[in-house]
């Protein structure tokens, strides 16, 4: 028996010998993904070599890592070497952070060439010198697993990280300086394995990123999938269990990018456990030089006149009165406040003259432009940007989009609806316009009745915005009938509204809604009664502060300003307060936005989710209702 042991374990020596593997001594404090970023292979392939690792992993351990499966060609490295220093002397409000990005150089480096700044900060008529680098090229030949790859079109990283079996996490640490989105021609150090082995994106199936701390139970939730199911389309599952990053494939009919969940509010007051205090910036548009601060009747006049003057101003209002709740929990708050004043070349100067980096969040800017323009700055040392008031274009992996997706509201209101154990009944009424939405909703509900304006017989393009009074005849059974109205024509929403408002009987109980409650639901032709009377159902961002259960917000801002606060106060309150509040309860804001956390305060709430290889967007929504004469939340 001892003969025949010895036999195979010649035989394994001769075979690790040939296939050229190398062994590893796992050292106190490492870890599989340490060892894995040391010999530029990946975890799965370790794993696939030493199985016991998974329920046996300790110092001394004897690991087999593979070293080479396909000869490497030389990589070039960059390094950079010093050759000499220039004398600098420091002019009124340079700073330190300034000069680095002015000589491409680091703050740690001038530190380095003047010792007296370790200790001493930085002031106007200081002489320093500053580091001069020159940028050295080795090419350097690799025994490892590693080779080079270049992006092909509609490649992007999840793709790539797909088809080299690695996860987006493990793709990122393979090339530190890609991009967040990464195009065409890129060049990609990637798993150097057989093209045989490279798995293919099938355009018959869907794909899924795990995120952190997701397990089966919430990939059940959130997917409709069994354990067992994901691990028969992606047989990996069974050796590496679930990774965050690692993408799935799953049944094309799976929604991957959109999944409404019922959660609970959660109350961060319970575990609030960080009491750092919180360094915010806020950058919004308050354009003070156009304001003679030395009269007050001008600045009343300029407030009165400028709208988003006005909107600015409030949503600060907002902001200070929620600093003030935070304190009184024991969260004290450094708020540093910018004007962008618009202008692309302020933010420029705001972001050469300051250092961000320790900033534990930042709110706005409010224009697309600048905000793009924070968020990439700002993206290296990940400090997060609040999208306050608007939906940027690019959501980083920085970003907070506080305002959901209009798919996200529509999917609300739909799911409200098939959620009506009661419901008897479901008619669609659309203008021309707003056809693809109508028929999307008629994909929903497959039984209900779709109405479309007439056209005009002469020119069958042209809409008439208007229905036959006729189509609505014996369409209101006795029960309950929800119709949809999906329009942006406020006089075509104000005669349907009207006749439906009359076909209501003791009997036949009618609810109105919508996708998109956009202009064409107000203004004086819209009869507020009529839609209080077929309960108006809605999804919305927000909802209405209760007025009759008591509000300190309210209260305290009634008490300040003899006003109610609008719902940009509302906003900047709940927005800054739900910020404080999640750091409050975790190492920073990241770790404190999975998504299933949902948090309420006065007109807002807020669930992110993380997008598939951007940011967060929240996916908190209402589905608010006329309840006479009032906007209340329906239940």
């Amino acid at each position: 028996m001892k003969k025949i042991l010895t036999i195979v374990l010649i035989a394994f020596t001769m075979g690790l010998s040939a296939q050229n593997y190398i062994e590893h001594t796992v050292q106190p404090g490492e870890t599989i993904a340490t060892i894995a970023k040391k010999y530029l292979v990946t975890p799965f392939d370790i794993y696939a070599l030493n199985p016991d690792a998974k329920r046996k992993f300790q110092p001394n351990t004897v690991l087999i890592i593979p070293n080479t499966k396909v000869k490497n060609e030389p990589i070039a490295e960059e390094g950079r070497e010093i050759i000499g220093y220039e004398k600098h002397k420091v002019r009124r409000k340079e700073t330190l952070y300034g000069l680095a990005k002015e000589y491409n150089v680091t703050e740690d480096e001038i530190k380095k060439a003047n010792r007296f700044l370790y200790s001493e900060n930085l002031k106007r008529g200081d002489r320093i010198r500053i580091p001069r680098y020159k940028t050295v090229v080795s090419r350097q030949t690799l025994s490892n697993t590693v080779k080079k790859y270049t992006v092909q079109p509609s490649e992007g990283k999840w793709r790539i990280a797909y088809k080299f079996g690695i996860t987006v996490p493990e793709l990122e640490a393979l090339n530190p300086s890609m991009n967040d989105v990464i195009q065409p021609g890129d060049v990609l150090n990637v798993p150097n394995i057989e093209d045989k082995e490279e798995k293919e994106i099938e355009s018959a199936y869907g794909y899924y990123e795990v995120l952190p701390k997701e397990g089966f139970y919430r990939l059940k939730v959130k997917l409709d999938l069994t354990q067992e199911q994901l691990e028969q389309l992606n047989p990996e599952l069974k050796e590496t269990g679930l990774k965050a990053g690692m993408i799935l494939k799953v049944p094309a009919e799976v929604d991957t990018t959109t999944k409404l969940e019922s959660v609970g509010t959660t109350n961060l007051k319970t575990s609030l456990s960080n009491f750092k205090t919180k360094k915010l910036a806020l950058m919004m548009p308050y354009q003070l030089n156009r304001i003679d601060v030395d009269s007050v009747e001008e600045a009343k006049a300029r407030i009165k006149d400028n709208k988003l003057l006005s909107i600015v101003l409030d949503f600060h209002v907002g902001v200070l009165m929620a600093l003030d709740s935070a304190k009184q929990l024991g969260i004290s708050t450094d708020l540093k406040v910018f004007d962008t004043r618009r202008q692309a070349s302020t933010v420029s100067s705001i972001l050469e003259d300051n250092d961000f980096s320790k900033y534990d969040a930042i709110i706005g800017p409010m224009e697309d432009s600048n905000f793009n323009r924070v968020a990439l700055a700002l993206k290296g040392d990940r400090v997060p940007l609040i999208a306050a008031m608007n939906k940027p274009k690019d959501v980083y992996s920085n970003v907070f989009q506080t305002i959901p997706e209009d798919k996200l509201l529509t999917k609300a209101m739909v799911d409200y609806v098939k959620a009506d154990s009661l419901k008897t009944k479901v008619v669609i009424i659309s203008d021309r316009a707003n056809r693809a939405t109508s028929e999307a909703l008629q994909r929903e509900f497959p039984n209900s009745k779709l109405i479309f304006t007439l056209t005009s017989s002469k020119d069958a393009s042209k809409d008439l915005l208007y229905i036959n009074p006729a189509s609505l005849q014996n369409v209101f059974p006795s029960g309950k009938t929800y119709v949809f109205l999906e329009t942006d024509d406020n006089a075509f929403a104000s005669s349907v509204i009207s006749m439906i408002n009359g076909l209501r009987t003791n009997r036949a109980e009618i609810i109105l809604a919508t996708t998109d409650k956009n202009k064409a639901f107000e203004g004086k032709d819209i009869d507020n009664n009529y839609l209080s009377n077929l309960q108006f159902h809605y999804p919305s961002i927000y909802k209405d502060y209760d007025e009759t259960k008591d509000n300190g917000f309210v209260t305290s801002y009634r008490k300040e300003y003899g006003v109610t606060p609008s719902k940009y106060v509302a906003r900047g309150f709940d927005i800054t307060l739900d910020i404080l509040m999640r750091l409050a309860s975790a190492e920073n804001l990241y770790d404190a936005s999975v998504n299933t956390v949902e948090t309420e305060y006065i007109e807002n709430k807020f669930r992110y989710n993380k997008a598939l290889f951007g940011g967060y967007v929240n996916e908190a929504v209402y589905v608010v209702k006329y309840s006479d004469l009032r906007i209340v939340e329906a239940k």
